[in-house]
């Protein structure tokens, strides 16, 4: 393993130009400098300092090292300044994994109780695929993982899936383009244009599903495993999309689009995916609770 006091040696005699003036910052004798350094390049396999007449310069090895040494050690007085200056009330972190395929204002609405929470607290969001995120809640990089599907059995991962809740879909499209759309809801879709979720969004096989059982042949235009990316396509008139029922409200309003109609019988689930079988963090226990009492209405 890598010694960095060696390191140290190292960068500060490339920093101050020679053995003496490290020594003198240092306060050590140049016999302990020269020694460590030895030590170092005998463990690196390489020379990093070499003579040119009585002064030292760096080798090509130690040119090299020497941008990574700076990184190292400029992290590590940065890392002491923010140990040293932390306030006296520190906030709860709160790291939370969210599946590409949820769609955000679900995300923002099942984190807003986490807000009002009475401790201080500081969330960190980071969106992928389910597959990476659950890797990172395994080794705790991650608090909770939100997706639309549970703990999939085949990872062998050590995770527990809490359904938050369900609720139906909603399509949606710009009022230009619902002008348009002849008959009522669902007959309308026939033909028209759709964006759909992509194949890793659960919602997907059951919308094409619902629509081989209504007998009704949109033509999909546009797949999108970002939610975001779908209803933006949506608002600018590209075809009707589809959301979670729950927040037809908040689509409507966001993004000026009209709600062409729901279905109750296609179901959107969503699940909080964490370490624990009995939740105990503060924040997960308000996002569930307010889920269930207040974003599905489940009491």
């Amino acid at each position: 393993m890598l010694n960095y006091r060696q390191l140290y040696y190292f960068w500060m005699v490339a920093r101050t130009g020679g053995i003496a003036r490290a020594c003198e910052q240092l306060n050590l004798t140049p016999q302990t400098v020269s020694g460590q350094l030895s030590l170092l390049e005998e463990h690196l396999g390489v020379a990093l300092l070499q003579k040119a007449g009585r002064q030292l310069e760096l080798t090509a090895a130690g040119r090299q090292a020497l941008p990574y040494a700076e990184r190292i050690f400029q992290a590590g007085a940065e890392l002491e300044a923010l140990l040293r200056h932390q306030p006296a009330e520190q906030p709860v972190l709160f790291r939370v994994g969210v599946a590409d395929v949820v769609p955000k204002s679900i995300v923002y609405r099942l984190l807003a109780p986490t807000m009002e929470l009475p401790e201080p607290l500081r969330i960190t969001c980071r969106e992928d695929k389910l597959e990476r995120l659950l890797a990172d809640l395994a080794i705790q990089r991650l608090d909770l993982v939100i997706s639309d599907s549970p703990m999939p059995p085949n990872l062998d991962i050590k995770g527990f899936s809490h359904k938050l809740g369900e609720c139906g879909v909603a399509f949606f499209a710009t009022a230009a383009l619902a002008e348009r759309l002849p008959g009522a809801f669902p007959a309308l879709l026939q033909g028209q244009p759709l964006l759909i979720p992509g194949p890793d969004s659960v919602m997907r096989a059951r919308l094409l599903r619902w629509f081989d059982e209504q007998h009704i042949q949109p033509r999909v235009v546009g797949e999108f495993d970002d939610s975001a990316l779908m209803q933006a396509f949506g608002q600018s008139g590209a075809g009707v999309f589809v959301a979670p029922a729950a927040i037809a409200t908040e689509v409507c309003q966001q993004y000026g689009v009209v709600c062409l109609g729901q279905v109750d019988s296609v179901i959107e689930t969503f699940y909080a995916i964490s370490v624990e079988r009995r939740i105990r963090h503060p924040a997960i226990v308000a996002l569930n609770e307010g889920a269930r009492r207040e974003l599905f209405h489940q009491g």
